[in-house]
């Protein structure tokens, strides 16, 4: 397969072989070549193999397990009471599930109650709704007092769930989970630490229990340990993505308590950047410490009604409910005074285990890969194997698949999604294992190709060197930008570079420089492909090019391993040499075909049925007080069902405020015989250019959200509180320029309290509720078998409006 080698002298460059050029040289150069590419292609594939296996969920247990320990089967049988209907927070049927928490948590003999209190979001965030939103919140608060206790541990999760949907997995895992960890404890001996269960109330609407808890309860005043546990899906592994500043102590307590440790620091620093919140934010926000856990894949059925007990994966289940059983007992008997760290820690899973390192090794570690990777250059500029010119161009064109492969990706899902418009509602299509293999094919395809086409004329060393270099490169980025990724290029390029080191110093001939390039690529596998495996369900197709770009980070980590599957092209003449190249693109083409095959599979198995239907979005809006009605949706490209409701596109905001700004689709409704809230003045009194008014806002019918908007043109807000609780007062752009959102409004009515600077005579006030449920209204026309609903918090809205002069 080409002219022998010459073994190289340490300490001098080596002879070059007659009719090999340097560029035609690589970092390893087996005589067997075809042996050397299997032996090293089984081992890559068995390391493979064990990482996959090991991102596997447990075997659920049975009912009769021990009582001490954690049954998904037993956890269950209260998924199927919490989830039995759709109860959002306010709704008789989540009184129904309180009631049923209720009475498991006292039949345990735990000190049990509810608290009942008005709160506002999370934060005093401004809501999306159209301003200060609050809520009423019923908060099931249950304890397991401990013998010395140092701290508290909350067991945290939501039991309220969305309007389209039951809540299977959102949240009556979390919720189940919890009640069946607070049988198996109260089984065993008593902890040292308090145990706390938190079952919180409104998650969905605002955060607004879970904000009532950590700011209010007693149990809360002197914080502790939180672990909230959350769904977004159906399906998949148990990934702890959240954790508070600090945290590296409590990830060494996750990774030795958890029975299966899952969760990567990478995560934490994305979902830290992110605008998305659960519980835990409330949490954070009041100084608690702790971590947040959820399973993501399924996000099909995130939010709909799909979202029902039968839609679990038990294993999930009993993933969630063994690592919080697991945590709670360490937690449970550790010094709480002492969890507080001075850094972060990186942390990532490997098969068995969780590998974490302090998070002040990051830099020093990502330079010393940098150095490691220049070392390996010099080195090979040394022995003959490339010339600086072909290390600097190796450089530069490493830079191509890195930027083509995610392009590629994000092109091949815009296309399918002009297939299948539907998918740009979906967090995830309903089954996506062959999209999420054509992008790893096609990313395959990219890499192989580039380097077919480059590996003659650049030559394999000078591409392994600088595929290593772009590697190290961005392990100093992400280790001053995003400290806790830092791990992804930082590692394989390390271990790359002592490979590509070992190999380079050993005998040529012999099997070690095969060996050394493995076992680096093997790092990579190890670090890199769960990465790709977890990236998938996190972000969803819409951002497949995530998962791509680290699909070649792994490839490049490789491309010694890559190599061997090309037959070595020094001195090859004629019609060997054009046969070298056509074996060379045989790789590219496989993972090409591959590619197209797979997207096609996905298209034909993927189809939206009576099973898996296509998501739509539809609310119906009332004005009262001039009795004229609309069809909205928020669909950018409406499905077929909704194009016979709307047609064109308007704003909303000056007529419907408590739906928030921007542009909605729309078209004319007949108007339903529906009443406006009821808002009563109690009391209005003026002193000082001041004038104060006291109202009772009142839904007229069982409304999920009641919302009230000044004109700002009529009169200046300077202060409000709602429930005799202060709001923050934060003008918003337009008409309405203030607003607040009330979820699960009494049936008595809220009281609020304004003190304004009026403008002219008149203060305009605007009026909003919102009931779910449009099959009632006039005009409407139920959906066939293959048409849902979207995830979606406005699904289904029907929202009722009136300006009151006062």
């Amino acid at each position: 397969m080409g002219a022998p080698t010459t073994p190289a002298t340490t300490g001098t460059p080596a002879r070059r072989t007659p009719g090999v050029p340097p560029a035609d040289r690589a970092l390893t150069r087996p005589h067997r070549r075809l042996v050397a590419a299997a032996a090293a292609l089984v081992a890559l594939a068995a390391v493979s193999a064990g990482s996959l296996l090991d991102l596997r969920t447990p075997t659920p247990k049975p009912a009769d397990a021990p009582a001490g320990e954690f049954s998904a089967a037993r956890a269950y049988e209260d998924v199927q009471v919490i989830a039995a209907r759709s109860h959002v927070a306010g709704s008789p049927a989540n009184d129904q599930v309180r009631a049923h928490i209720e009475q498991q948590l006292r039949g345990l003999g735990l000190e049990t109650e509810v608290q009942d209190t008005v709160a506002p979001e999370a934060g005093q965030l401004s809501g999306a709704a159209g301003g200060a939103t609050l809520a009423r919140v019923r908060n099931v608060v249950a304890r397991l007092p401990g013998t010395d206790s140092t701290g508290r541990v909350f067991l945290v999760a939501h039991y309220d769930s969305v309007q389209t949907g039951p809540g299977g997995n959102d949240d009556a895992a979390g919720t189940s989970a919890i009640l069946e960890v607070a049988r198996a404890l109260s089984t065993g001996p008593r902890p040292r630490n308090d145990i706390v269960f938190v079952l919180t109330d409104a998650e969905e609407a605002c955060l607004c229990g879970a904000a009532a808890f950590a700011a209010s309860h007693p149990l809360a005043a002197d914080g502790g340990v939180v672990l909230n546990l959350e769904a977004r899906g159906s399906t998949g592994l148990v990934i702890m993505f959240e954790t508070s500043r600090n945290n590296a102590k409590l990830v060494d307590v996750f990774g030795r308590a958890a029975p299966h440790p899952v969760g990567t620091s990478f995560a934490v620093e994305i979902y830290r950047a992110l605008p998305n919140d659960t519980d835990f934010t409330a949490f954070l926000d009041q100084k608690f410490v702790g971590l947040n856990s959820a399973y993501i894949d399924g996000g099909a059925i995130y939010h709909t009604p799909l979202d029902t007990p039968a839609a679990m994966d038990r294993g999930s289940l009993q993933q969630h409910g063994d690592n919080a059983l697991g945590l709670a007992r360490e937690f449970g008997r550790t010094d709480l005074t002492d969890l507080r760290s001075r850094h972060d820690a990186t942390y990532f899973p490997v098969p068995g285990g969780l590998v974490r390192y302090p998070g002040w090794l990051t830099l020093p570690l990502a330079l010393l890969a940098v150095a490691a990777v220049a070392t390996l250059g010099w080195l090979t500029r040394r022995r003959g194997r490339a010339s600086t010119g072909r290390l600097a161009a190796g450089f530069a064109l490493a830079l191509v698949p890195i930027v083509a492969a995610p392009v590629a990706a994000q092109l091949l899902w815009l296309a399918i999604t002009k297939i299948r418009p539907g998918y740009a509602e979906l967090l995830d299509p309903y089954r996506p294992i062959w999209y999420r293999l054509a992008v790893l094919a096609l990313a395959a395809a990219i890499l192989f190709t580039w380097y077919a086409l480059t590996r003659r004329r650049i030559g394999p060393a000078a591409l392994a060197v600088g595929g290593l270099s772009w590697l190290a490169l961005l392990g100093v980025l992400l280790a001053v930008a995003v400290p806790g990724g830092a791990y992804l290029t930082t590692l394989p390029a390390l271990a790359g570079a002592l490979g590509g080191l070992v190999a380079l110093r050993t005998r040529q001939t012999g099997p070690w420089p095969v060996v050394a390039v493995t076992a680096a690529a093997a790092v990579g596998v190890i670090i890199l492909l769960p990465t790709v495996v977890l990236l998938f369900p996190a972000l969803g197709m819409a951002m497949g090019g995530v998962a791509a770009l680290v699909a070649v980070l792994l490839g490049l980590t490789a491309l010694p391993v890559v190599d061997l599957l090309h037959p070595q092209a020094g001195g090859q003449r004629g019609m060997r040499a054009l046969r070298a190249r056509r074996l060379g693109v045989l790789p590219a083409a496989a993972a090409a075909v591959a590619a197209v095959v797979l997207a096609g599979v996905g298209l034909g198995v993927d189809r939206f049925d009576a099973a898996h239907p296509a998501p739509t979005h539809l609310m119906y809006a009332l004005d009262a007080g001039t009795g004229q009605a609309r069809w909205l949706s928020q669909e950018s490209d409406p499905q077929p069902w909704t194009d016979g409701y709307v047609d064109g596109v308007t704003d909303v905001s000056d007529d419907f405020p408590g739906l928030g700004d921007g542009e909605l689709r729309a078209g004319p409704a007949q108007p339903a015989n529906l009443p406006a809230p009821k808002l009563e003045v109690l009391a209005d009194t003026s002193s000082g250019g001041e004038r104060t008014l006291r109202l009772r806002l009142t839904p007229q019918r069982a409304a999920r959200l009641a919302t009230l908007h000044v004109d700002t043109s009529t009169a200046t807000v300077l202060r409000a509180e709602v429930a005799g609780r202060s709001v923050p007062v934060e003008p918003r752009a337009g008409k309405w320029g203030f607003g607040l959102v009330f979820h699960a409004p009494p049936t008595e009515g809220i009281e609020i309290a304004l003190t304004l600077r009026p403008t002219g005579g008149q203060v305009a006030l605007r009026a909003m509720d919102a009931s779910d449920g449009l099959d009632a209204l006039p005009g409407f026309r139920p959906r066939p078998p293959a048409v849902g609903v979207v995830g979606s918090h406005s699904s289904e809205m029907l929202a009722v409006a009136r300006t009151y002069p006062i």
